[in-house]
């Protein structure tokens, strides 16, 4: 799915789209437009909310900051304490996952409750 075929063919009522592959929250410079990629066209297309990825994460790290996000929403957070709160169990849980490398990728856009 690229940006264009959102910007033209999707409609969708989502409180949060997480883009969770690589570089989803890049995009490219379009004159007079400004930053044109996949997190803008799901806000034009509904989406209040788009969790996206600044640069390549390992498979195995954005599962685990996925599923920390994930099970903090179930219980109750704001998107954006919950992202940052997975952010830091990553970091306490020690190892390699704890270097911003492996969990500061991801920013949250939108509507941050």
């Amino acid at each position: 799915l690229q940006a264009w075929e959102i910007f033209e063919r999707v409609r969708l009522d989502a409180d949060l789209v997480t883009l969770s592959s690589c570089e989803t929250g890049l995009g490219r410079d379009a004159a007079g437009e400004g930053l044109i990629g996949l997190t803008r066209a799901f806000q034009y297309a509904g989406a209040r909310s788009i969790l996206a990825s600044l640069w390549s994460v390992s498979d195995r790290s954005t599962a685990e900051l996925m599923q920390r996000f994930y099970a903090l929403l179930r219980a109750g957070h704001p998107k954006d304490l919950a992202l940052q709160a997975a952010q830091r169990e990553m970091v306490r849980a020690g190892g390699a996952s704890s270097h911003p490398y492996h969990w500061a990728a991801f920013e949250l856009i939108g509507d941050w409750r």
